[in-house]
């Protein structure tokens, strides 16, 4: 096996093409300059040099392994500098999941945070709902995730980043948009419902049923996600409970009303991540964001 001392000779002896003024170059005598080539070329078994007393001349093969043996020392010279920057978080990569809802209302100032403070960490994103999220963490296979509650409190550690109303999505013109008041229970009787998973999309079901007893005959369509939900409602196939931050889709035909009962600002939307992790750029970055665990 070959040496980085061992490259280092070859690459001085094949850029000088002396022996001597490559060993003044490294400082050192002639000697141990020429041992060390000459177990490199045993190691690698062939001949890097042709040389006599008059000149030093690359073989083909000389020439070939001198761009790899340049190469292999700027990446041991990088190492240690880039493993410094990924021990202190400043490099290295970070994968994030995220809710369909989050990404047009949480997901892009975090995004905008970490390109700003941590400039050099490659992020990686993905799509899940909140229960696919919690178990890619736990399985090691993302870092932090913008998630709905509720988690295990012992193995995640959270910070609540937004809270917003619970809202019932109608389509414009719909008699419940001309009410000059929110909407109540009893306003709902036998208005077609786009419902949530209560699967896929836990957390909005229940608070849906929590706060409206729902008749499952006037449910006409089942999703999990709030984008397709609030097209849905554009397209005056029932009503639907979002989160407010669902107006920051911009889909026409849809108006946004206040639901009787609800408490304001009780969506709320949670940065989690393992409370073992050991990733430096996630510590890093809760750092940025000054966040503790809850």
């Amino acid at each position: 096996m070959y040496t980085l001392d061992q490259i280092r000779s070859f690459i001085a002896v094949a850029e000088e093409l002396h022996f001597g003024r490559a060993a003044e170059r490294l400082n050192m005598t002639q000697p141990p300059l020429s041992r060390q080539i000459q177990k490199l070329e045993k190691a690698l078994g062939v001949g890097l040099l042709e040389r006599d007393n008059r000149k030093v001349v690359l073989t083909a093969a000389g020439k070939a392994f001198l761009d790899d043996a340049r190469r292999l020392v700027v990446l041991a010279d990088r190492a240690p500098a880039s493993a410094r920057r990924i021990a202190a978080g400043r490099s290295g990569t970070l994968r994030v999941g995220f809710t369909a809802s989050s990404g047009f209302s949480l997901l892009g100032p975090l995004l905008d945070t970490i390109a700003e403070a941590l400039p050099d960490v490659d992020v990686e994103l993905e799509e899940l709902v909140t229960g696919e999220q919690l178990q890619a963490i736990a399985d090691g296979d993302l870092d932090l995730g913008l998630a709905r509650p509720l988690f295990d409190r012992e193995a995640f550690a959270s910070r609540l980043m937004l809270a917003e109303r619970f809202m019932v999505a109608v389509p414009t013109g719909h008699p419940l948009d001309r009410l000059a008041r929110p909407v109540a229970v009893e306003d709902l009787r036998d208005v077609p419902l786009i419902m949530h998973s209560p699967v896929k999309a836990r957390y909005f079901y229940d608070m849906a049923v929590r706060l409206v007893p729902i008749e499952h005959r006037n449910v006409v369509h089942t999703v999990s996600q709030v984008l397709t939900m609030v097209a849905l409602v554009a397209s005056g196939r029932g009503v639907a409970f979002v989160p407010e931050s669902a107006r920051l889709l911009g889909i026409n035909g849809v108006s946004y009303l206040d639901l009787a009962g609800a408490v304001g600002n009780e969506v709320e939307l949670h940065v989690v991540w393992l409370r073992d992790s050991r990733n430096p750029a996630l510590h890093r970055l809760l750092d940025e964001l000054t966040l503790g665990a809850d």
